[in-house]
């Protein structure tokens, strides 16, 4: 799969994505830092790239209507902490293989991932 990670997740986590072998970039490698999100959907759809961030403002179907994108992923970790983040970016990318997300937008949070379609 292929996904841009926003400028608000440790850069760390790319390599994670990297490691399971999907094609993951960051906004800072496209130099997207401080891009609005509407600039960031619009870059991920052109790139079919579906974007992971912290950004809840991408959980609004109304604004970004998951059949629109290549997929959604807004991570809710219980803290904002590194290692937290990255915890649950692990576990997420253990989720992925074989998984559909393809006009879908994940919430994972510490203990679930609620998928809306």
């Amino acid at each position: 799969m292929r996904f841009k990670l926003d400028e608000n997740l440790p850069v760390e986590l790319v390599d994670l994505f990297r490691a399971a072998g999907h094609d993951a970039v960051t906004t800072l490698d496209q130099n997207l830092d401080g891009a609005w999100d509407s600039e960031l959907a619009s870059v991920c759809r052109r790139e079919g790239r579906a974007i992971v961030t912290l950004d809840t403002d991408f959980a609004d179907i109304r604004t970004y209507p998951p059949d629109a994108y290549v997929g959604l992923v807004v991570l809710r970790p219980s803290s904002q902490s590194r290692d937290q983040i990255l915890k649950l970016g692990a576990r997420l990318v253990k989720v992925l293989s074989g998984a559909v997300l393809a006009g879908q937008l994940w919430i994972v949070e510490d203990s679930r991932i609620r998928v809306r379609r």
